[in-house]
């Protein structure tokens, strides 16, 4: 039994270490980007709506003549506190393929909030020969699809340095970024100082453009976000709420009875 048990623990721990090593060798010397103070971390926590517009804008100004949001429709920007009016305006900005008409023919029209928001490539040919033939990820899921979500992205909008450093061998035509895994990056550095204009007078730093845009693509991933803690939170109450009328139950059931 002993003995059992003795290789039970070798196995255990020979596995841990071959993980343990794969992991690493998987995640390389890619350090891991500093977790930020999200308004929505808490149980309690939700979107700042000022920011996600903010966020919107860096979207629309900077990324999207690359990236597209494929999943969110104009309607869906009233979830970040835009009004019918608005919606329609930011709609018709855009000219989306529509068809085919009478004739057989496809054509484009001003965007309605019933459209998604369009790509900024016709295909993914058109796309990858745009990049040099990387095809722009679509970012609807990004924080989803990368660990580390939010501070992932932050930390990939505010990673890159001017210069590789001594000794690294930067491919030509790569950007070296301190997030990115393997630190070479296609992409070059999207956000500066004063990329965007806000109208806010929040201030137009480099670091705060990262964080609304951020702030943004972590609600186009996650737009049920609050309306998922909230069912939580009422959940919870009512389990607490029966648990202490169960309880109240017992005690009158039981209370007579001799044990």
């Amino acid at each position: 039994m002993r003995k059992l048990a003795l290789t039970a623990i070798a196995a255990a721990f020979a596995v841990t270490a071959f993980t343990g090593g794969a992991a690493k060798a998987a995640g390389g010397d890619t350090p891991v980007p500093a977790a930020q103070d999200w308004s929505w971390n808490s149980i309690f926590g939700t979107y700042d709506r000022a920011q996600l517009q903010r966020g919107f804008q860096v979207y629309k100004n900077v990324c999207a003549g690359c990236h597209s949001l494929r999943f969110i429709a104009f309607r869906n920007l009233e979830g970040i506190g835009f009004n019918e009016d608005q919606i329609k305006a930011i709609a018709a900005e855009y000219d989306v393929e529509d068809g085919p008409n009478d004739d057989g023919d496809m054509f484009t029209r001003p965007g309605k909030p019933s459209d998604y928001l369009p790509s900024p490539f016709p295909n993914e040919k058109a796309a990858a020969a745009s990049n040099g033939g990387a095809i722009p990820p679509d970012l609807s899921l990004m924080t989803k699809a990368r660990v580390g979500g939010a501070d992932y992205v932050f930390g990939l909008m505010t990673g890159y340095e001017e210069e590789a450093p001594e000794g690294f061998d930067l491919s030509e035509g790569k950007h070296y970024n301190h997030y990115f895994p393997g630190h070479q990056i296609s992409m070059a550095p999207p956000l500066y100082d004063e990329a965007v204009e806000y109208a806010d007078g929040t201030p137009m730093t480099l670091e705060q453009h990262a964080r609304d845009i951020s702030a943004f693509l972590t609600w186009t991933a996650q737009p049920e976000l609050e309306a998922r803690k909230s069912l939580g939170i009422k959940v919870i109450l009512f389990l607490i709420v029966l648990t202490a009328m169960l309880y109240a139950v017992k005690r009158k059931i039981w209370r007579d009875i001799e044990h």
